[in-house]
């Protein structure tokens, strides 16, 4: 073999590598693209399944404060027609 061969041999084994190299780096980097947009993906649904979520508890909460004022507002008649009743009864202990 001579020297000029051997370069050759060695240039084109060079490029070849390098060429390889490349289309190895640009596959990978597709694929690692790919598996992030579906990870992404992924992490954007289980973000949407929590938001519903929260908004569900947040209607829940709503009712549950609908249903305290309306408690209340019935507690505050409950108290009033108490005391009338009181005091009908002490009107009526009077007489007696």
């Amino acid at each position: 073999m001579t020297v000029e061969l051997t370069v050759v041999i060695s240039i084109a084994c060079t490029v070849l590598g390098a060429a390889i190299g490349y289309a190895t780096f640009r596959k990978n980097r597709e694929k690692d693209a790919e598996e992030e947009g579906k990870t992404d993906g992924v992490v954007l649904t289980e973000i949407g399944y929590i938001k519903a979520g929260i908004d569900d508890i947040k209607r829940k909460q709503d009712r549950q404060d609908e249903l305290y004022i309306k408690i209340a507002e019935r507690l505050t008649a409950v108290e009033a027609s108490a005391k009338q009743a009181h005091l009908r009864i002490d009107r009526l202990e009077g007489k007696i």
